[in-house]
């Protein structure tokens, strides 16, 4: 039967997550997963991109009977639309991350008394000279103020592109000025974008769609990089750390907590607040042995760098840390978090705690996280969950067993580090080793998970195929957990699973060939490490050049589309393992798979299987190689005398 549900091994990858399906199944409990099923016959014409439901005449559904919506708006130009405006919510989810991290960096540089500080001084001198901010013989406090009004100025700028372009090459920045789409202001392009998907404003889907470009630009290269520059300032550079993942992180006999969302402000004091000795004593008082604190998501990824903090899971799994029965409280910020957390954890003894203002769920319990007196409030946020620990139902508790060690944490510092050493930091050697030919090229693979394709299957079947093939990988997001809880992110499985020439530079230098880059707003990391590429040389002096691709296999969410754009408007190469909504417009499916080509440098690809994929990846990284002239294996000579008077001549 064509509806009959999937079994639990169809649905997802790891044993872990199969593990607690079956539970939850048993249990009665309703999981994204049942409800994909009761979605099976999902709307053709929303899939296709041609419901119009802009204005009130509509909505509006374009067939071959009626091509036109009331408006007169045809195929093209709703197609567009849409797509513009999905481009619009991912750009301004990542850019307003940017902006409250910014505020609150305002705040430390003003004085304001706050249990923030400004942990990574290196990070912020290092951001000041990338625009252009004298920084010597001046405080942390001066240098922090005047980074931090440029960095609010290019949330606002009217007329001027923004700085942050600057920080990628030279030829990618003429190139966006003479297409048109070098970014004003973010909050510009927003709204701008905004006004011209309303109705009886554009109609050029062309126009469209390079707005789309130019407003996931401003996210990619503004709002994301700017987020991620301040996170280091506020919480450190991020540097290798060992840990672990999967739902097996979890602990039988100590209070659990579990952060989910995207904002690091209160998972980072959460992990300072768990190794006092106040709340370790309030913990045992309650009969626990301690509070163990995990992550989901892109906050897992955030305190898993910076504090080695184990990841409990990522983005479809969620519900089913709930399911384990030995959850206390999950904390939810913004992002990701699904609106059924409250109806399953009604199952079990869990608190959902929605911590910000601009996003309450239904059925959560709604605290506001105090950034004033921030180490105050997580501490009684992690008081309240120990308290709940009595509630807990033993008969319901079960944890899976498997866990996978990982190495998190390589920020583009990190890697040259790792490269080069404290004094010959560089990437010179991956230029080198991608010139002389053994590593193939770099892919950058990105996004979140999706029910309609089997949890990590893509992800990780992909990744294995490209490391045996020498394909250095560089991961963020729900991406990188997936691959996390495979094993797939340690120096050892070079060893084991890395072909011959990637295996040699990961020995000789001891990192994964997998790297764990952070979280999605942290593919800008992606981009800075391209840039360095091109920036040391050898590989051409446009990002369009390096042998990269960028790989989006099991993506949901608006963000993505954002993330896909600024990939392409960058030169890059995108592949998607599900296509936009896009289909019901040939023009729009041509100018996005086609003609970005001829306008970027690059331009998405639709690869419904990994295989497929791989295949894709690896002609691409053919092509740019033989453009390069780095395609054939350089064979060493040895000159003797006549030859060396011949070099002479």
């Amino acid at each position: 039967m064509p509806n009959e549900p999937k079994k639990a091994k169809d649905r997802v990858w790891d044993s872990a997550s199969i593990e607690t399906l079956i539970k939850a199944e048993k249990e009665c409990v309703d999981t994204c997963f049942s409800r994909m099923d009761t979605q099976q016959n999902q709307c053709k014409f929303g899939k296709d991109g041609i419901c119009c439901r802009i204005c009130h005449m509509g909505p509006c559904r374009i067939t071959k009977k009626s091509p036109r919506g009331v408006c007169g708006a045809d195929a093209d130009t709703i197609v567009a639309r849409n797509f513009l405006r999905e481009v619009v919510g991912g750009a301004a989810a990542h850019s307003d991350h940017g902006r409250h991290l910014t505020l609150l960096l305002k705040k430390i540089a003003e004085g304001n008394d706050s249990d923030y500080q400004i942990k990574d001084e290196n990070a912020l001198r290092l951001a000041a000279r990338f625009y252009k901010i004298e920084e010597v013989d001046r405080s942390k406090e001066d240098v922090a103020l005047e980074l931090v009004n440029l960095l609010l100025n290019e949330f606002t700028e009217q007329e001027q592109p923004l700085n942050t372009l600057s920080l990628s090459p030279l030829k990618r920045q003429s190139l966006w000025q003479n297409q048109h789409v070098a970014p004003l202001g973010i909050d510009r392009m927003i709204v701008e974008s905004m006004h011209r998907t309303h109705i009886g404003v554009d109609h050029d889907y062309r126009n469209l769609l390079l707005q789309a470009f130019r407003t996931s630009i401003s996210d990619g290269w503004g709002g994301s990089r700017i987020a991620t520059i301040v996170s280091d300032i506020l919480f450190g550079m991020p540097s290798p750390v060992r840990s672990n993942a999967n739902l097996g992180v979890l602990e039988k006999n100590t209070v659990n907590i579990i952060v989910h969302g995207h904002e690091p402000e209160l998972s980072e004091m959460l992990a300072v607040a768990v190794q006092s000795p106040e709340i370790i004593e309030y913990a045992k008082k309650a009969g626990s042995e301690g509070v163990t604190l995990a992550g989901i998501c892109c906050t897992a990824n955030e305190i898993l760098m910076r504090h080695g903090i184990p990841i409990a899971g990522n983005f479809l799994q969620q519900e089913l840390a709930i399911v384990t029965g030995a959850v206390e409280m999950m904390l939810i910020d913004v992002q990701c978090c699904m609106p059924s957390l409250p109806d399953v954890a009604s199952a079990y003894h869990t608190e959902v705690v929605s911590t910000t203002n601009i996003a309450k769920t239904v059925g959560a319990t709604h605290i506001s996280f105090d950034e004033a007196n921030a180490l105050s409030s997580a501490k009684k946020l992690i008081k309240r969950a120990i308290d709940n620990f009595k509630n807990r139902d033993p008969q319901k508790v079960a944890i899976p067993s498997i866990t996978k060690p990982m190495v998190g944490g390589f920020s583009v510092d990190a890697i040259k580090y790792m490269l080069g050493g404290t004094y010959r930091a560089s990437f010179r050697p991956l230029n080198d080793a991608i010139i002389q030919g053994r590593i193939k090229g770099v892919v950058g693979i990105v996004g979140c998970n999706n029910p309609k394709t089997k949890l990590d299957a893509y992800i990780n079947t992909l990744t294995l195929e490209l490391i045996k093939h020498n394909v250095l990988v560089l991961k963020t997001g729900c991406a990188a957990i997936a691959s996390a809880k495979e094993g797939m992110m340690t120096p050892e499985t070079a060893l084991e699973q890395a072909g011959k020439g990637l295996r040699e530079v990961c020995e000789t230098v001891g990192m994964p060939p997998v790297l764990h880059m952070g979280s999605c707003v942290d593919n800008s990391r992606i981009l800075e490490a391209a840039t360095e590429i091109v920036l040391e040389g050898g590989l051409g002096d446009d990002l369009s050049q390096v042998p990269a691709v960028g790989v989006a296999p099991e993506w949901m969410s608006e963000k993505a589309v954002s993330i896909g754009c600024y990939f392409v408007a960058s030169g890059v190469d995108v592949i998607l393992g599900h296509p936009f909504h896009i289909a019901g417009s040939e023009n729009v499916t041509r100018f996005l798979n086609e003609e970005t080509k001829d306008i970027f440098g690059g331009s998405f690809h639709f690869c419904e299987h990994p295989h497929e994929a791989f295949t894709k990846i690896m002609k691409i990284l053919d092509e740019k190689r033989k453009r390069l002239g780095i395609d054939k294996k350089i064979e060493r000579k040895l000159f003797d005398m006549k030859d060396r008077r011949k070099l002479d001549v």
